[in-house]
């Protein structure tokens, strides 16, 4: 599973950091990027999932590989 953040639609809500810190990082301005170029460990699909659900701008995508 591989995921992005739109940046353009990224509000700095933060949410998707508080669910799956693993899977997120913040710049300096509290927006939120995807660490590991987007690719979630095997067995944090679940916590990526959470964080998608949990995005009010919906500006976490799943890309298709």
């Amino acid at each position: 599973m591989k995921i992005q953040v739109i940046e353009e639609k990224c509000q700095g809500h933060n949410r998707c950091f508080v669910v799956a810190p693993d899977l997120f990082e913040l710049d300096d301005y509290g927006y939120a990027h995807a660490t590991n170029g987007g690719q979630v460990p095997p067995g944090e699909e679940e916590k990526a999932r959470l964080a998608i659900e949990n995005c009010p701008e919906n500006a976490i995508i799943v890309i298709e590989e």
